[in-house]
């Protein structure tokens, strides 16, 4: 639902709360929806029924699920952003390289979205999926954004989401971040000792345009076991930054 204080059209606002809920709950029918989006079961009947005559949902052993035709919505809107055209062959190469999980993510609406992923022959299977939305403060691959994003953006992000606890590991305090955040704007590399998920690790870097904004970042993630003392401190990261280069280098000459 709409967030207090913003205008917009209620039925949209509706709409989009009752796809959001049937995504989450993995298909419900009326009756589950309308409890969880805390709306009439009419109202909820007649969102459904405009939704499925547009294909966009479907009905199954009276349950409704969304359809197919979002894929189509979802992968259109990927292949046409110019970070993924660019950098989905290196987060593959990077995956082959290390044989673990290898993650795109840009910045949206304070959001972190991952956009591409790939992994290794040894990776763990972890339960991240492309258009996920992650908070950023709790990520490598957000925090390298965060710590990069103009100070008015990073205070409006921190001010508008807060810094939820994710696992017993994520931080915070936003002194601790703030302090964690200047350290990775040095180094340009942000670690995640399970900060959002417990029994992973991630290296991430930033990747920046032509102007020097960033517009994403890229990360090699793996079990804690293996994500262990100079690999994990040293060699991942000088790994994680060489891809990022390339990408960089690409990007300018697309």
């Amino acid at each position: 639902m709409a967030e207090e204080g913003t205008t917009g059209i209620q039925a949209i606002d509706r709409t989009f709360g009752i796809v959001e809920a049937m995504i989450e709950l993995e298909g419900a029918g009326v009756t589950e929806l309308a409890n969880h989006v805390e709306l009439p079961k009419s109202t909820v009947h007649h969102h459904l029924l405009t939704l499925e005559r547009a294909g966009y949902v479907v009905r199954e052993n009276g349950e409704y699920r969304t359809g197919l035709k979002f894929l189509r919505a979802g992968e259109r809107t990927r292949g046409q952003h110019a970070l993924y055209q660019v950098a989905h062959p290196e987060v593959e190469k990077l995956a082959e390289k290390t044989d673990e999980i290898s993650g795109l993510m840009v910045e949206e609406h304070g959001r972190g979205v991952f956009i591409y992923r790939d992994s290794g022959s040894e990776a763990a299977h972890i339960d991240t999926g492309i258009g996920d939305r992650v908070p950023l403060h709790c990520t490598a691959l957000g925090k390298v954004i965060l710590a990069h994003l103009p100070d008015d953006r990073r205070d409006s992000i921190i001010d508008r989401h807060g810094l939820d606890e994710i696992t017993e590991n994520t931080i915070t305090d936003e002194d601790e971040l703030r302090e964690q955040l200047a350290e990775i704007r040095e180094r340009k590399i942000a670690f995640d000792d399970e900060e959002r998920l417990n029994g992973l690790r991630c290296v991430a870097a930033p990747i920046f345009n032509a102007t020097g904004q960033v517009i994403g970042s890229i990360s090699v993630a793996g079990p804690t076991h293996r994500m262990q003392g100079a690999y994990f401190y040293e060699e991942l990261p000088e790994t994680v930054l060489g891809i990022a280069n390339v990408i960089e280098l690409n990007i300018q000459h697309q």
